[in-house]
């Protein structure tokens, strides 16, 4: 036995294949195939199915980012217009406010020194007043004394000082 595995050692030659050899070659590389095939075939294939599916589903929330992106982009870029516009109305009425606020403190600054003009002209006026009065009744005591002067000595020599106080003393009493 030993001698015929042997001699069958020595008469084996993988280039003159033996027809039970081929056969039975052929039916573990079928059968190895086919095990193949059924068990690890399908698993693999699943996963690249799998796995092509997950980068397509990749690509297309990558591509639905970058839409959402582009629009996100446009949103801020018009919110940033509507920003700089609405900076820009505030700006103007800003300005606007300035003007008038100035405007309306030039106006009452004139009316105030048009009020302070004439009450001055009328403080003047009333003082302007006040000192001819002042004046006038100075004047007047000035005359008066002058005259009370004049009529005294006039009537102090001659009797008709004591007739005229008399006719004077009357006319008051009379009345």
């Amino acid at each position: 036995m030993i001698l015929d595995i042997i001699i069958l050692a020595t008469d084996f030659s993988p280039l003159k294949p033996d027809i039970g050899q081929i056969f039975w070659s052929i039916l573990f590389f079928l059968a190895f195939w086919w095990l193949i095939g059924k068990f690890s075939f399908k698993p693999i294939a699943e996963a690249l199915k799998k796995r092509q599916s997950d980068i397509q589903d990749s690509l297309d929330e990558a591509n639905h980012v970058r839409v959402e992106m582009a629009n996100l982009k446009a949103e801020n870029e018009e919110l940033l217009a509507l920003a700089k516009e609405e900076r820009a109305g505030i700006l103007k009425e800003a300005k606007e406010a300035k003007h008038t606020i100035i405007e309306e403190a030039r106006s009452k600054a004139k009316e105030e020194a048009k009020e302070i003009v004439a009450n001055a002209k009328n403080e003047i006026e009333n003082l302007k007043l006040e000192a001819i009065t002042d004046v006038k009744n100075k004047a007047g005591l000035m005359a008066i004394d002058i005259a009370e002067k004049l009529v005294r000595k006039e009537l102090a020599t001659s009797d008709d000082h004591t007739t005229y106080v008399t006719k004077l003393v009357k006319e008051f009493e009379i009345k």
